[in-house]
């Protein structure tokens, strides 16, 4: 049984365990840019059916339900005018806020008043790590799949690749360090994991997960998946699709890490 609707206003998909209760815990996932790009999509890549708990699938403002009023070509706009202060400083910083309030719809809405544990793909990882580090709320775990953990680093990296220079200013290179996890390692205190494409991108996600691994206590983990690119889903991964063999790889390794 698939459950969907708003929390505080978010939209999300839910899936519950077999047998519900007061202390269930619950996993909170936010889904990527690219495929899956919807909660729909993300709860149909990474099910997590083998977790004995609540998995709730948040859509990210500026996405799904909550696309800009010009769809895809307008956020596109913005993108091509400022992408870090246009898109991922707002986008996470939104989910990030949104978020306490969102928790405690979906605890009343669920019953459940288990353990949190979160977990993001690419963007989502940040606003992840956004929660965990600025909201002050309890969280068990977090894990973060094709993780994007250094913003300045994503975005001189794909101006390389996309042969279009990003201009940095004081306000887009500030945006940028708040989202440098590897230079705030020290504030995450939670078990992590990263789970990382070997055929992903090398500057912009695969080096800087290695770097925020190093730089974190022992007990942190780094899994790297051969043959696995960025993406979870085929295109357009938007609504919910048959899992790929990626995914399903992605899917285990999640599942067993969380039920520890």
């Amino acid at each position: 049984m698939t459950l969907t609707g708003t929390a505080a206003g978010v939209p999300y998909v839910a899936l519950p365990p077999a047998v519900p209760s007061a202390d269930t815990p619950l996993v909170v996932a936010w889904h990527l840019l690219d495929p899956p790009r919807s909660e729909q999509a993300m709860a149909a890549a990474l099910p997590l059916n083998g977790l004995n708990a609540w998995r709730v699938y948040l859509g990210l403002p500026m996405t799904g339900a909550r696309s800009l009023p010009g769809g895809p070509d307008e956020l596109m706009k913005l993108v091509m005018e400022d992408a870090v202060l246009n898109l991922f400083e707002p986008l996470t910083r939104q989910a990030a806020e949104e978020f306490p309030a969102a928790l405690a719809d979906l605890r009343a809405q669920l019953g459940t008043t288990g353990p949190l544990s979160l977990l993001g793909g690419s963007i989502g990882s940040m606003t992840a790590l956004r929660v965990l580090t600025g909201s002050g709320l309890a969280v068990d775990r977090v894990a973060l799949v094709s993780p994007a953990v250094q913003l300045g680093t994503l975005v001189d990296a794909n101006s390389r690749r996309f042969g279009m220079p990003y201009t940095w200013t004081e306000q887009s290179r500030a945006a940028a360090d708040r989202l440098d996890f590897v230079a705030r390692a020290a504030e995450i205190d939670r078990p992590l994991l990263m789970v990382v494409g070997e055929e992903d991108e090398k500057d912009a996600f695969r080096d800087p997960a290695e770097r925020l691994w190093a730089a974190l206590p022992a007990g942190a983990s780094l899994v790297t998946v051969p043959g696995l690119g960025h993406a979870l889903a085929e295109e357009p991964g938007i609504d919910a699709a048959p899992q790929t063999a990626h995914a399903a790889q992605v899917d285990s390794i999640l599942t067993d890490w969380l039920s520890r």
